[in-house]
């Protein structure tokens, strides 16, 4: 015997609030943005043109978007159309990743982030989660598309550097046969040291200066033109051995950590076990969160979305908070040992710390 199912039958929709969970982090979500004084959404107000998106509700989104790992403007979007816990804070809108996107990075959307960590953390003291007097200041480095396991292997490293060797004494003797610098004294006839490589990168920078000033001084048109383009060439070698300087020293350094060894891991044991045991709440930030590089330019718009993520990763531990009270009493203190075990990040001024929890 099965349950009754039928496509063709007509089901009225209920609101959407009713089929969510008691303790589901949208309600957490809500709680927070609500208790932020309407004083902090005036700026946002306009008297002209289309009526925008409330601020609550877009600050409501794209934290809730944060929480399930959905960095991306396109991938908000999406949810606020699949998610019921998106289409509850939404209220049946679905603003564009366009329109998500400004609001993320808007500079006024700082100030509220802010107040986002305010009222959160006046609700923790609250609920007698965190102590006042315990604030830690600690950090981390988040990169784009970083990968901090990956090993170097010297066999490929010796390849790059031959490469690099090849490169650049053909383009030394390129130069030389045109008389665009003059000879160098070299340590090694088979290849140009990085000393040696930093007086080629200097005197091609003293010809492009110069052909600089004689742009600067012409006043024809067209011989202005044939500058330019005449130090295109020279420009882009300037460029390019100093590429090959940072390369070669990374070299150098590679075969130094080496060693008698073939490869090296990036992340060594060290590292690995700062990040577990000094380096917690960073490490449920990349790892569990997933947040692991920047999706905008910029420092005022990376602030706005690092705010973002780290409160994510709050609303995410004091969900999980409230489900475990839900599920145990915390009436003893053996169960309360159990539960309050928690660190939050907090905003003072304008710096996100993590603020130590205690029993």
């Amino acid at each position: 015997m099965f349950k009754d199912y039928n496509m063709n039958q007509l089901v009225l929709p209920l609101d959407v609030e009713i089929k969510l969970q008691e303790n589901d982090i949208a309600f957490s979500i809500h709680q927070l943005v609500e208790s932020i004084p309407s004083e902090a959404f005036a700026p946002f107000l306009q008297q002209t043109g289309c009526p925008a998106y409330h601020p609550r509700m877009m600050l409501k989104l794209i934290l809730c978007g944060y929480t399930q790992s959905a960095f991306s403007g396109r991938r908000i979007e999406d949810l606020t159309k699949d998610s019921l816990r998106m289409m509850w804070l939404a209220q049946g809108y679905q603003p564009s990743y366009r329109t998500i996107n400004r609001f993320r990075v808007h500079p006024l959307t700082k100030e509220l982030l802010r107040q986002c960590f305010v009222q959160f953390r006046c609700q923790l003291v609250k609920e007698d989660l965190i102590a006042q007097e315990a604030i830690f200041i600690d950090g981390t480095k988040i990169e784009a598309n970083a990968n901090k396991f990956t090993f170097v292997w010297k066999r490929s490293i010796e390849k790059y550097e031959a490469s690099l060797v090849e490169k650049s004494n053909q383009l030394y003797e390129e130069l030389l046969q045109q008389q665009i610098i003059p000879a160098i004294e070299q340590e090694v006839e088979t290849q140009l040291s990085i000393t040696e490589l930093k007086q080629v990168a200097e005197k091609l920078e003293e010809v492009v200066a110069d052909y600089t000033e004689r742009i600067e001084q012409s006043e024809e048109a067209q011989e202005r033109k044939q500058l330019r383009s005449e130090r295109k060439t020279p420009k882009q070698q300037w460029k390019q051995v100093n590429e090959w300087i940072t390369r070669k020293q990374k070299y150098e350094q590679d075969f130094a950590i080496f060693g008698k060894r073939n490869s090296y891991a990036k992340a060594g044991t060290l590292y690995r076990q700062r990040k577990v045991d000094i380096e917690p709440v960073f490490g449920c930030l990349k790892a569990n969160l997933g947040f692991t590089h920047f999706s905008v330019l910029g420092q005022s718009k990376v602030e706005n979305e690092i705010g973002f993520a780290l409160m994510a990763v709050n609303l995410r531990k004091y969900g999980r908070k409230r489900k475990f009270s839900a599920n145990f009493s915390t009436h003893t203190s053996k169960n309360r040992n159990h539960l309050m075990r928690f660190r939050f990040f907090v905003w003072t001024r304008t710096i996100y710390v993590p603020a130590s929890s205690y029993d």
